[in-house]
């Protein structure tokens, strides 16, 4: 009894120096050699030949921010299993420019347009696994960066200019699915009505754009998206900013984000105005190879039978492509294109006639990306070739009813150019 009242004691000591309020749990347990170690709890050796008692510690408490970054973990455990990006076959195109995007997002987002039921949806949702983590402030719902002022949340600006100090966590890049028949308010934001009727104040609830700052947002068949929205977000895509006016209340706050789409085009095309705010394009075919199909449709019907263990059979690859990722983003910077080779990127798209100098701001970084994931510091004229018909394809466009080129147009240019 006095070993279990000084063990008593000592946990009651621990608890007041480090901020822990345990919940004390004893049961007998075999009898124990002394010096043995025990990672369940805390262990009390009693004399040989006595009945041993095991304590454990429960309840431990821990900061808001760890508290969030364990719901964080939890929940994505619980979410319904993503397809692996390893383990899609072909449509190397399309998972390229989803790629160079997650590498450089300052790209400007990839219109992914194809024939139906070739796995547009369920490759850009396997992005997910691969996204890198990123700084926010904790509990800030517009993901504001602690140390970059230009997307920062108004709050958090306000904090700042108060010196006031930031609780920070890491978490993964946020994917935002948004729907086709979402409504404006829940898309923009709008006045939280449950705390103007309890507290008599009023106060802005954020929507879509904000969770999407700072992260990717996903339109599945964006050219069937409404007007209204697609206003909306050719607004927010092309200041960063969402300004929302509601019921006396004005409010902007950062919403810079990938943007992401996808799309049959026999089900109609997408307005000029918002296919020009998409950085990259790619074509999606179907496969025609036999082989290739028999491949896919027992890789599929091993997913669906048993997710779980088909996603642990890509563990190594999906590691392998994150490590890839990691390292391209932080080598970014130091990659260099030489001035030459800029020249005629921009030759090539004033010969093309395309609008504006989107098309050439484009065509440089998603080659200073490419560069980046090949692990090299400096870009080859390969590096462009590869890319530049996803950047320059869907500018080409002159008259609505007309086609987006193949790309072929362009590799002539280009070939024409740099020969």
């Amino acid at each position: 009894m006095a070993a279990i009242m000084g063990a008593s004691s000592t946990l009651a000591i621990f608890a007041s120096h480090s901020s822990i309020t345990p919940s004390l749990s004893l049961h007998p347990s075999p009898r124990l050699s002394s010096g043995r170690k025990f990672y369940g709890g805390v262990t009390v050796p009693l004399n040989k030949g006595s009945s041993h008692f095991h304590f454990s510690i429960s309840n431990v408490a821990t900061s808001p921010a760890q508290q969030e970054v364990q719901k964080l973990a939890s929940s994505r455990e619980n979410q319904r299993p993503v397809y692996p990006f390893a383990a899609i076959v072909g449509q190397d195109e399309m998972k390229l420019c989803l790629l160079l995007n997650v590498i450089d997002p300052k790209i400007g987002g990839v219109m992914i347009m194809g024939d139906r039921g070739t796995g547009k949806s369920t490759t850009v949702r396997s992005l997910v696994d691969l996204l890198p983590e990123i700084k926010v402030v904790y509990g800030d719902p517009f993901n504001s960066d602690p140390e970059d002022a230009e997307v920062q949340g108004p709050e958090v600006r306000d904090k700042v200019m108060k010196g006031e100090q930031l609780p920070v966590i890491a978490t993964k890049i946020n994917m935002v699915d948004l729907p086709l028949g979402a409504t404006e308010d829940r898309v923009c934001g709008t006045i939280d009505i449950e705390k103007a009727l309890t507290e008599g104040v009023k106060a802005f609830e954020p929507g879509l754009l904000a969770k999407a700052n700072r992260g990717i947002l996903y339109v599945d068949e964006v050219n069937l998206l409404d007007d209204h929205l697609v206003d909306v977000l050719l607004d927010s895509a092309a200041s960063g900013w969402n300004t929302v006016e509601r019921e006396g209340i004005s409010i902007s706050h950062p919403a810079r984000f990938i943007l992401i789409g996808s799309g049959n085009p026999e089900e109609g095309e997408l307005r000029p105005q918002l296919l020009d705010r998409f950085g990259m394009h790619a074509q999606v075919g179907t496969v025609k190879d036999a082989e290739l199909r028999v491949k896919i449709v027992e890789e599929r019907a091993r997913f669906d039978k048993n997710p779980q263990e088909f996603r642990k059979s890509y563990i190594a690859e999906q590691e392998k492509l994150q490590q890839q990722i990691d390292s391209a983003r932080s080598g970014l910077s130091s990659v260099t294109i030489d001035h030459d080779l800029r020249v005629k990127i921009s030759k090539v798209c004033a010969e093309l006639n395309v609008d504006g100098l989107r098309g050439d701001i484009v065509t440089n970084r998603a080659a200073r990306a490419l560069a980046a994931l090949k692990g090299r510091d400096r870009v080859t004229t390969e590096d462009i070739a590869t890319v530049i018909p996803n950047c320059l394809r869907h500018r080409l466009r002159k008259d609505p009813l007309e086609s987006i080129d193949s790309g072929l147009l362009v590799i002539e240019k280009f070939y024409e150019v740099f020969a």
